[in-house]
């Protein structure tokens, strides 16, 4: 059996956990084709092959099932001593990428990017604000926040917080239209809100909620352009609190009537969850909402 380094290790298990040389490779921050050279590397030394390679990727053999476990305690061990010595490890440093909604994205660069940042300075993280087309199942993120957690088993859903929505139009929409004074009068208005095959999450149908028989005149898939909408005076749309609440130019409608909670659920695949860099971001998420949750909650309307 030829000579092997730890290092040459680290690329097998970023490989045995991605499935793929490119993810492996980002993660890694190289090249797909030093990942691919020092896996043959790696084969070549032991004398064994760790991978089949097809067009879905790298999938283990069972020798390299058998492998993991040892590669996994040396990790360990060479994180316990870089943690003692250096007051730093793995699961501070390397890329790591975060699929959330577009809401929830503005929320986290305003409020959490400045304490993620100091908490895990040599983490580069990857913030995508389009998780509909992101897949956890072939590792395009590492976590994703969603609406509602998935039923499928290969995944691990902690809920982060709940958030409120309301009904909100602009101040002049408001003086120039009918007035509202119960959820049939919404009959009479234009609303705004998301185009219905391009929904990612149930979560966010949320109009027949307000009420059956309201169609919207203009949709987008963005929030944003959503927001802009509604600030134009284009009609009236459905807005997380913390969004709306920005905008002074706006006025809730029926706000003892129109009341939705939604949560937001932190998303891994199962196979990420022990990871130590992903564990620890996982912590900060969660107790961020723990701590500031109560931020994205609209306080009841008296009586």
């Amino acid at each position: 059996m030829g000579n092997f380094t730890w290092d040459d290790l680290q690329f097998f298990l970023a490989v045995a956990r991605t499935g793929q040389l490119s993810r492996a490779a980002r993660q890694l921050r190289t090249s797909h084709v030093t990942v691919s050279r020092r896996i043959d590397r790696l084969e070549a030394a032991l004398k064994m092959r760790l991978f089949e390679r097809n067009p879905r990727g790298y999938e283990l053999t069972p020798v390299g099932r058998r492998l993991i476990e040892t590669a996994e305690r040396m990790e360990a061990e060479t994180e316990r001593m870089q943690v003692d010595l250096l007051g730093d490890g793995p699961g501070q440093r390397g890329v790591l990428r975060m699929a959330v909604p577009e809401g929830f994205g503005s929320w986290f660069s305003r409020v959490l990017l400045g304490p993620f940042t100091a908490r895990f300075p040599n983490i580069a993280l990857e913030l995508i604000t389009l998780p509909q087309i992101m897949s956890l199942s072939r590792r395009e993120a590492d976590l994703t926040v969603t609406l509602d957690p998935p039923k499928a088993s290969p995944y691990h859903s902690e809920k982060i917080t709940d958030y409120s929505l309301h009904l909100y139009g602009a101040r002049d929409y408001l003086a120039r239209h009918p007035p509202i004074t119960r959820r049939e009068d919404l009959l009479k208005h234009a609303f705004i809100g998301y185009i219905e095959e391009m929904i990612f999450a149930p979560g966010l149908d949320y109009l027949g909620e307000v009420h059956p028989g309201i169609r919207a005149n203009f949709k987008s898939s963005s929030i944003f352009n959503q927001l802009s909408a509604t600030r134009i005076g284009l009609g009236l749309c459905v807005l997380p609190h913390y969004v709306a609440s920005m905008c002074p130019d706006l006025d809730l409608v029926l706000p003892s009537e129109v009341a939705l909670r939604r949560t937001y659920w932190l998303t891994c695949h199962r196979d990420v969850r022990p990871l130590p860099r992903e564990r620890l971001v996982m912590g900060f998420l969660l107790e961020a909402g723990r701590s500031h949750g109560r931020s994205l909650l609209s306080t009841p309307p008296p009586g």
